[in-house]
């Protein structure tokens, strides 16, 4: 009964943790895509209401359901009308690349900010105020950004799987023939669904995880190497 218990408030906490994911982390988002566009000339998604911080404006259900049981997830495409683009390629490569950029440059700000911390907290006594049982106001800060930080990255990393309804076939299809645009419209419900079944499999067979893991890894190593400078600034 124990375990049972246990579990289920594990998974709880996942799922408030997630949900402020799509809360605080996806609107930023999707609002990049509809602020790309604006600059490229094209206010469709800004006529939609789509430039926004409010997370039910951008609220796909089924991506929704598969952030809160995986952690990773996809909200409402951003409406783009590329013909709006003075450079229709680079227009919509620029658009959907906005989405995962943004979450990488959050990750960065992030991880710079824990690196403060940690900074301060070695050259002076911030780490002596406690808070809570073994927690300092500056510890807790510093995990909750460090969580911050690999969301962000696992989410950018995410955006970029060449699959439907994800940024990086929206850049695939930027540098694709017209041939390939049609058999796309003509076959997206089943690529969706292919891939949505991938993604359930995939938690089962973890070999289907080692790309997006050995990516994820990468960009985190990078974040944090970027980063690396910040103690130097505070003689450590």
């Amino acid at each position: 009964m124990f375990e049972k218990d246990d579990f289920f408030t594990t998974f709880l906490l996942l799922a408030a943790v997630r949900m402020a994911v799509f809360v605080l982390i996806v609107p930023i988002h999707e609002s990049a895509h509809g602020l790309m566009a604006h600059w490229f000339g094209d206010d469709t998604a800004k006529d939609a209401g789509r430039i926004t911080l409010n997370p039910m404006a951008h609220l796909d259900l089924a991506g929704f359901i598969i952030m809160l049981i995986l952690g990773v997830g996809w909200a409402k495409p951003v409406p783009v009308n590329p013909s709006k683009f003075k450079k229709r390629r680079l227009g919509m490569a620029m658009v959907s690349l906005a989405g995962p950029l943004s979450n990488l440059i959050a990750a960065f700000l992030g991880a710079a900010i824990v690196m403060v911390i940690a900074s301060i907290s070695t050259v002076s006594e911030v780490s002596s105020l406690e808070i809570s049982k073994g927690m300092s106001a500056a510890q807790i800060a510093a995990e909750l950004l460090y969580y911050f930080v690999l969301i962000n990255i696992s989410l950018a990393v995410f955006n970029l799987i060449p699959f439907p309804p994800l940024d990086g076939f929206n850049i695939l299809r930027s540098f694709m023939p017209a041939k390939f645009d049609m058999w796309v419209f003509r076959n997206y419900g089943t690529i969706r669904i292919v891939f949505i079944v991938l993604l359930i499999l995939s938690t089962h067979i973890t070999e289907l995880q080692w790309p997006y893991m050995y990516l994820t890894g990468l960009a985190q190593y990078l974040i944090w190497m970027s980063v690396s400078w910040i103690p130097h600034l505070f003689g450590l």
